[in-house]
Order: structure tokens, then C-alpha cells, then sequence
């Protein structure tokens, strides 16, 4: 059972910058697909950015590609999204997924962290 533990997040003004960061219990972490999801008040979890086990191939929402990047330290067993540019309609909570494959359907992905706020505001 991986387990993972999300650190940063907070409060930005628009046009800031975070790093959000998930770590791994398990170095089998180095054969999963990683994501991150955000979900807004009333609204679904939705997939932001998502990565192949071995880093080699990536995906973005339309939303954030060009503002955000993913990335994966296999050897630190911790995925990385770094967000740029923030907007106000970025504001969510921010979660970390593992599983098989990147998939946008929440329910693909069997292990999840703990979850974000993320808050754009002036």
C-alpha cells in the first residue's frame, strides 16, 4: 500500500508561483504513473497534470499547460507540480494520485494523498 504525504501549498497573490510536493512510503513508487487533481468547492476532481512511471512522457489539462509543470525524482520517491502564473479560478484543494496509467478519471487512480488548498487571492 503506497502512501503518499503532500507538502506546500498556501496563499498566492495572482501571478505567483508554489511548488507542491507528494512523497512516497515505497520505492515501488518508481513503477507508477503519478497525477495531480484539484477540486473546487462544488465542482469534480479533475486531472491538472499527470506523468509516466519512468518521466518520460507527460500530460496537461488545457487550463494549465504553459503554467504548470510535473515533474518525478524516482530516486527521492516524490513527484513535484510546479505552478506559475497562478489565476484565481486555480484555487482548490490539490491532490497527489499514484496508480497504472495517467488517466483523467478519478477513479483509475488507487492511491491518493491528503490533499492541498491552494488559494489565488489579492
Amino acid at each position: 500500500q503506497v502512501q503518499l504525504v503532500q507538502s506546500g501549498g498556501g496563499l498566492v497573490q495572482p501571478g505567483g508561483s508554489l511548488r507542491l510536493s507528494c512523497a512516497a512510503s515505497e520505492r515501488s513508487f518508481i513503477t507508477y504513473a503519478m497525477g495531480w487533481f484539484r477540486q473546487a468547492p462544488g465542482k469534480e476532481r479533475d486531472l491538472v497534470a499527470g506523468i509516466l512511471w519512468n518521466g518520460g512522457s507527460t500530460y496537461y489539462s488545457e487550463s494549465v499547460k504553459g503554467r504548470f509543470t510535473i515533474s518525478k525524482d524516482n530516486a527521492k520517491a516524490t513527484v513535484y507540480l510546479q505552478v506559475n502564473d497562478l489565476k484565481p479560478e486555480d484555487t482548490a484543494v490539490y491532490y497527489c494520485a499514484a496508480g497504472s496509467f495517467v488517466s483523467s478519471s478519478a477513479r483509475d487512480w488507487p492511491y491518493w494523498g491528503q490533499g492541498t488548498q491552494v488559494t489565488v487571492s489579492s
